[in-house]
This record gives C-alpha cells, sequence and structure tokens, in this order.
C-alpha cells in the first residue's frame, strides 16, 4: 500500500478516536469554550487607575536619560560600575499623596503629577552618599528634586547602598584568584575542587554584613553548586568572612576563615593545619554528592491534574492596571522593593481600602555556623518585585488564569521584563460560601459556591519562595495570604547542631529560622475618618430572672473605642481583643457602626530581643497589628537601607507609634503576621505550602445592611416539591447546556530564564 494512503488512514483514524474521546467528555455538541460574551461586571473601566500604575519601560527610560543629562557627575552604567563610581540604581513609581489622589478621584479635581523616584550612587564623592530624586512630571521629566535630606533629616551615608551585582561579580572574582589559590590541595582533595570550573562552588552572601554602624564584612558560606539542582541543600562546611569596606575592590580581604567547627585567620593558616594532618575533614566531592536537592519526578504526567475552566468566558476583567470582578475594582501594581501593592479597592463602587500592600519579609535564622547564626535577612533590601519572576501556567497559576508583565529598574542599565509576573484569575475553592439545608419547619435548601478572584504573585528571593496573594470574595470580604515554599536555608552539619534544627541530609542541618511579614492597611471604611473599636467577651455571674437560687455564667459583649497609638500597638505575644474593626461615623440599617473587621491568621516565633543591638531595625515584627494615624512621611515600615545598617536604621518603624490620637481620624493598620520554621526530613526536597499559609482577613462587619452575597446570581435556592431538573428552578441543572464545552488551552510558553540573578 502506498506510504501517503498508510499515513491518511492513520490521521483519519486519530482524527476519528479524537473525535469520539470530544463527545465522551463533553458531550456530542461540542462548542468551544469562550465562545460566547460574557457578562463580567456591572462597573465599567476607567483610567483613573492610572495614577497608580506601574513605570512603563518607556518612562524608566526617560528617567534615566534625564538624569544622565541632568546630573553632571560622570553617571557610569552600573553593570560597570566600581564601588567608587557614580550610578542610578534604581528607578520606581512615586505614587501620589493620598489628598492628591482622592481630591483626583472623587472630587473631580486636578490629575496628580506623575513623578517618579530615583535612587542614586554617588561613589566619587569626598564623602560618598546615596541620595534620592524625584523625577517628573511623567512622561518627558523637565526637573528633579533632591528630597534625601527632606526625606532622612540628614544625608544617607553610602554604607548603607546595597550590594549591587558587579560588587558580587568581584568578591567572586577575588575568591577565585585571590583566595582559593592558598589552600589548593585542601579544597581539591578534600571538596574535589575543579579550579577550572568557576562555577564549581556557590556562595550564599549572609546579613548583616559587621557588628557595627559603617561595616561592610560578609560571611559567604560556599555551597557545591549542582546544576539543575538547589545548591541550598550542598554545604561544603567552608566559609569565609569577606571585608569589603573599601572603595578600592584591590584592598579587600578576608578576615576569617571557617571550616567544620573551626575558625582561622585565613585559607593559608587552614592549608597549613591541613597538610600537617591538623584539621578534621569530611571529604566530599559535588559529583559524588547524593543529590537530595533534586526537583525532577521519576515520572510526569500533569495533563491528569483537574483543570478549572470558563466555560463562557473570565467573568473578570483586567484592563491595563485596573481589575473589575462583579462588584469589586482595584489597581494594581508590583514595586520593586516591596512587592506586590493595591490602591483604590472597592465593592459596589464605594471604596473600603485605599492601600493595601506589601512591606516587608525578613528571616532570623540560627546556626552553629557564622553566616546562618549571624543572618537576618530584610528581603526588601534584595528587591520582593525584582525577584517576582514568570509564574508558570498550571502550577504556579491555573492554566487558564491571565497573565500580566511587569516592568523594573534597579541595578540595571535599562529597565528589565518580568514576562506574566502576576496572575489573575477566578477560582472554585470547592467549599460553599454559604449554605443551608432544611429539615425542620419546611424542607428546602440555599446555598452559594465560594468562587473567588485572586491576584498573584511569587517572590523568589534566594532559597525561599513566597507566594502572595491578595483574594476577593462576593461576600465583601478581602483575604490576604502568604505561602512559603523553596529551599530551607542550610548549614554543614557539626557538633552541636542538633541546638538549632534537624539533620536533613547526609552533611546537611536544616537550620531554625522565623519569617515575619508585615503589610501595610490602609483602610478607609465610610470614608477617610475612622475609629479603631475592640470587641470581645466576658463572663458575668448572673442569678437567673425566674428563680434567683439558679445561678450561671452569662456571656457579655465588651466594646472599647482605642484612642491612642500607644493602646493599639499590640506585640506579638500578648493579649489582643478577638475582633478589631475600623469604624466609621455612618451607620447601617441597624443603627450599627459600618464597620470592617480585622482578622488575623499567624503563628509568628519571637522577635528579637530589645537587647538586640539591630532590634530597632525591624521592629514592625515585634507588633502583630499596630495602627496609626496615617502621615505622608510614615509611607513605608522599612527601608532598603536598614540591611546594611541595621545599627543606624534609617527607619525605625516604632517612631511611628507617638501616642498620636486615633479616634475619628484617618487610620493605618500594620500588620505582621509569620511562622516559625524548624525544619524537618520532609521539607527536602522543598518546603511545601501546605500548612505554611498565614495571612489575615478584612472582614464587612454591619458594614452592610445583610451579606451582600445574597444578591449573587451564582446562588441556589429550591424546595422539595419543586422539579430539580427545571433550569428556571435550579441552574445547576442546566450545565449539561451552558457548561458543555472543549477548553482551548492556550499554549504553553516560559521565558523565566531570561532573568537569572547574578550568583556570587
Amino acid at each position: 500500500m502506498n506510504v501517503k494512503v498508510v499515513t491518511a488512514l492513520l490521521i483519519l483514524a486519530a482524527t476519528t478516536i479524537l473525535a469520539l474521546d470530544s463527545v465522551h467528555l463533553f458531550g456530542s455538541k461540542t462548542k468551544s469554550c469562550n465562545s460566547g460574551k460574557q457578562k463580567t461586571s456591572d462597573l465599567k473601566h476607567d483610567d483613573q487607575s492610572l495614577v497608580f500604575a506601574d513605570l512603563t519601560p518607556d518612562e524608566l527610560a526617560q528617567v534615566v536619560d534625564y538624569l544622565k543629562n541632568s546630573i553632571n557627575e560622570n553617571l557610569v552604567n552600573i553593570s560597570t560600575a566600581d564601588p567608587s563610581s557614580n550610578c542610578i540604581y534604581s528607578v520606581e513609581l512615586l505614587p501620589p499623596r493620598k489628598q492628591d489622589a482622592l481630591l483626583y478621584l472623587d472630587k473631580g479635581g486636578p490629575k496628580p503629577r506623575r513623578e517618579a523616584m530615583a535612587v542614586v550612587y554617588f561613589g566619587s564623592h569626598s564623602e560618598p552618599e546615596i541620595k534620592e530624586y524625584v523625577v517628573g512630571p511623567l512622561p518627558n521629566p523637565t526637573y528633579k528634586k533632591d528630597v534625601t535630606f527632606q526625606k532622612y533629616k540628614g544625608k544617607l551615608p553610602y554604607h548603607r547602598r546595597p550590594v549591587i551585582d558587579s560588587e558580587y561579580h568581584q568578591i567572586r572574582k577575588h575568591f577565585h584568584l585571590k583566595e582559593f589559590p592558598k589552600a589548593k590541595s585542601f579544597l581539591k582533595e578534600v571538596l574535589g575542587y575543579n579550579e577550572s570550573d568557576s562555577e564549581y562552588f556557590a556562595a550564599v552572601t549572609n546579613a548583616p554584613r559587621g557588628f557595627a554602624s559603617g561595616h561592610r564584612k560578609t560571611w559567604f558560606g560556599l555551597f557545591f553548586n549542582v546544576q539543575g539542582s538547589g545548591f541550598f541543600l550542598h554545604p561544603t562546611g567552608l566559609e569565609l568572612l569577606m571585608n569589603h569596606e573599601d572603595l578600592n575592590y584591590n584592598k579587600w580581604t578576608v578576615e576569617k576563615v571557617f571550616y567544620n567547627g573551626e575558625y582561622f585567620e585565613s585559607l593559608s593558616e587552614l592549608q597549613e593545619k591541613y597538610k600537617k594532618g591538623q584539621l578534621k575533614v569530611v571529604k566530599m566531592q559535588k559529583s559524588h554528592l547524593q543529590d537530595i536537592a533534586s526537583l525532577k519526578p521519576p515520572k510526569s504526567s500533569v495533563s491528569d491534574i483537574p483543570m478549572q475552566y470558563e466555560p463562557q468566558g473570565a467573568r473578570y476583567s483586567v484592563r491595563s492596571n485596573q481589575v473589575l470582578f462583579q462588584h469589586w475594582s482595584f489597581a494594581f501594581g508590583v514595586n520593586v522593593n516591596r512587592g506586590l501593592r493595591l490602591y483604590d479597592i472597592k465593592f459596589k463602587g464605594e471604596r473600603v481600602v485605599y492601600e493595601l500592600s506589601i512591606q516587608e519579609t525578613i528571616t532570623v535564622y540560627g546556626s552553629n555556623a557564622p553566616s546562618g547564626m549571624s543572618t537576618r535577612y530584610m528581603d526588601g533590601h534584595f528587591g520582593i518585585g525584582r525577584f517576582s519572576f514568570q509564574l508558570v501556567r498550571g502550577i504556579d497559576c491555573p492554566y487558564f488564569a491571565t497573565f500580566v508583565d511587569t516592568h523594573y529598574l534597579l541595578d540595571s542599565d535599562s529597565s528589565v521584563l518580568n514576562k506574566g509576573s502576576i496572575c489573575i484569575f477566578e477560582l472554585n475553592s470547592g467549599i460553599p460560601l454559604r449554605r443551608h439545608f432544611s429539615s425542620l419547619g419546611s424542607s428546602y435548601y440555599g446555598g452559594l459556591a465560594n468562587t473567588v478572584l485572586i491576584i498573584r504573585t511569587i517572590a523568589a528571593i534566594g532559597n525561599y519562595d513566597y507566594v502572595f496573594d491578595f483574594m476577593f470574595y462576593q461576600n465583601g470580604a478581602i483575604e490576604s495570604k502568604v505561602h512559603a515554599t523553596g529551599y530551607i536555608s542550610t548549614s554543614f552539619f557539626m557538633d552541636g547542631g542538633l541546638q538549632h534544627g534537624h539533620r536533613v541530609g547526609p552533611h546537611t542541618l536544616g537550620t531554625i529560622h522565623s519569617h515575619f511579614i508585615n503589610y501595610k492597611v490602609d483602610l478607609d471604611v465610610g470614608g477617610i475618618n475612622n475609629s479603631l473599636v475592640a470587641l470581645d467577651m466576658e463572663f458575668e455571674d448572673l442569678s437567673t430572672p425566674w428563680n434567683p437560687d439558679w445561678k450561671l455564667e452569662q456571656t457579655k459583649l465588651t466594646k472599647k473605642v482605642l484612642e491612642s497609638e500607644n493602646q493599639a500597638a499590640f506585640q506579638q505575644h500578648d493579649p489582643m481583643p478577638r475582633y478589631m474593626q475600623f469604624a466609621s461615623k455612618q451607620k447601617n440599617k441597624w443603627n450599627h457602626e459600618r464597620s470592617y473587621r480585622i482578622q488575623m491568621v499567624t503563628f509568628a516565633g519571637d522577635y528579637l530581643p530589645e537587647k538586640s543591638t539591630i532590634h530597632n531595625s525591624m521592629n514592625w515584627a515585634k507588633y502583630k497589628l499596630a495602627v496609626t494615624k496615617h502621615k505622608e512621611e510614615e509611607q513605608t515600615s522599612s527601608s532598603i537601607y536598614n540591611q546594611n545598617d541595621p545599627w543606624t536604621p534609617t527607619v525605625q518603624f516604632s517612631k511611628f507609634i507617638d501616642n498620636e490620637n486615633i479616634k475619628d481620624e484617618d487610620l493605618v493598620a500594620w500588620i505582621t503576621t509569620g511562622f516559625l520554621h524548624i525544619p524537618h526530613a520532609e521539607d527536602i526536597p522543598n518546603t511545601v505550602t501546605a500548612g505554611n499559609g498565614v495571612g489575615f482577613y478584612l472582614r464587612p462587619y454591619n458594614f452592610f445592611n445583610e451579606d451582600p452575597s445574597i444578591f449573587s446570581e451564582d446562588a441556589v435556592y429550591f424546595q422539595a416539591d419543586e422539579d430539580l431538573t427545571s433550569c428556571s428552578v435550579n441552574p445547576l441543572a442546566c450545565l449539561s447546556r451552558t457548561a458543555s464545552c472543549a477548553p482551548k488551552p492556550p499554549p504553553f510558553t516560559y521565558n523565566g530564564f531570561d532573568n537569572e540573578y547574578i550568583k556570587v
């Protein structure tokens, strides 16, 4: 038989089988999903949200060009900058002042000027410094204003600057060319080091960098850099303390060396002891490692994963930086340092939150190795938004989610695209939002599927991956949640290690640590001015009214209006009223204050004791909730400069709490959630999200006259005597017609590897 005929018959047979499968799965009248026009919302998109939109690549380029032309101090590209160079570190949107934004949004006032905030390093000055400039208006800037002194009441010392990629590159070069040759036989015979392989070791930075203001002395732990796997689980036991304070990198030195429980003045000393047989060694080679860190599955069949799809198209709408979903609307963006942020959140056209944003994440470690015992990472310093890379369709987010690109300029010569780094989707959670089955009095059923809109980013900051979600419910509630996954941070397993964690590999100690995540929540409930009201319960002894001889303990509501910032600052493990609400002067139908309740879900560990010399640099983590009066000069709870000088913090959050009146004022809630993590065997190869999610809810509390989800068109209600197969009675009976379709998945693409971080 002719080969072409055989091929044609095979294709025909395959097509027939596929058609039969489609009939079996989707009914005899298969149609494509998303073919009909779906009603997304009664709300309409507008351009007002653009006042909160992140800077575009063109705007970022305009700011860079303007600064280079207007600052006559030889600004070089940051990719080639030395510590003594002048260069632009970052450019980001400067959000408008709240007063100006509300005048524009609510009263038809003038549109606020669009401006950028630029951070510039001046390493060539006789007294090197950091400066911050406001640049505007955008597009086509015509002015720059040095606002450093206005913001910080003085100069920004140069030693507080974040470490840039070129500095890490010089450190790596120093290790390879000047340090490793001092211990050739040790490195080769004990660790299998191949000096021709510049990627043999990965060096993990610790932070803060020293023990006093002005220090830039960093411990680097060396790990076997196993390609395609997580080197974080393969410590070598060798750590180097690098002094890189001098602006001339030729003067940098390694001041201390640590290996397997012993400290040395240099690698030369370690080498000498090794040659004399006086060094306790553990011989390992990268090629012989048991790769406990591999994420490659023995078998993969992801096509079997259950999938959600939208039979009549998405029920939400995204345009520019605005999302509409049922009664919800909000603007979104990503700050390069702090991550995902939302503005102007409205329900049924009424603003309930002006700003909801991630502020900072920190991790406080413990170990019996020097890099681990002194590490307190402040992730905003490294860039939570910067490391929010492309999301993987079908794993990181549902396959049919909407993906949005972001752009940033930080430690880069031009703007960087993080393609598809935000995803937005509606999720059927699989649990009813509300329901009741009645068998008493009358027989009926009423219920509502809990579908929520989620906006998500995932920040892969070194070893950890943080999944940040903001979730919008049909009843007017908002949930903020963060899950932690990724690799644990580890130390080399040595004597005494079990005081600081658990052994999780042949030579690997999973080290104890605490995560803290801080959010800014600028609630505007029924207007700008609110009061903080605390509700709780107590028991009172009572003689029953119908028989004084009978006693009972009666539950009673307690209510207190907190009047000062000091009263509204609750430390992590202190008692706090269980109902904390932002209340307005407006009343609902039942004469109760229209309010939103803050409900927290957290199991944070202990924050650093007050005697710690760096306590003040991140002491927002001391408070699970603090409510302060809104001030333009108190925009963020942390600073990118705190990491490298935590002994003299640029922003000290506790200073926000200065006993000001918070009754009937514009208020901001600063919420800290977190968890203690004592690693265990099941954290290998990765920590899982199950059980590692924390956050908080913002729940309407007498804000409405009833649950607004009662008006949802997704609700189902039927009685026992009704025809449940009738579509007019029970919409679920119509699914065979309304939801029978063959979803057309978009092609799978991924470009996330385009934005790789330069490893030390």
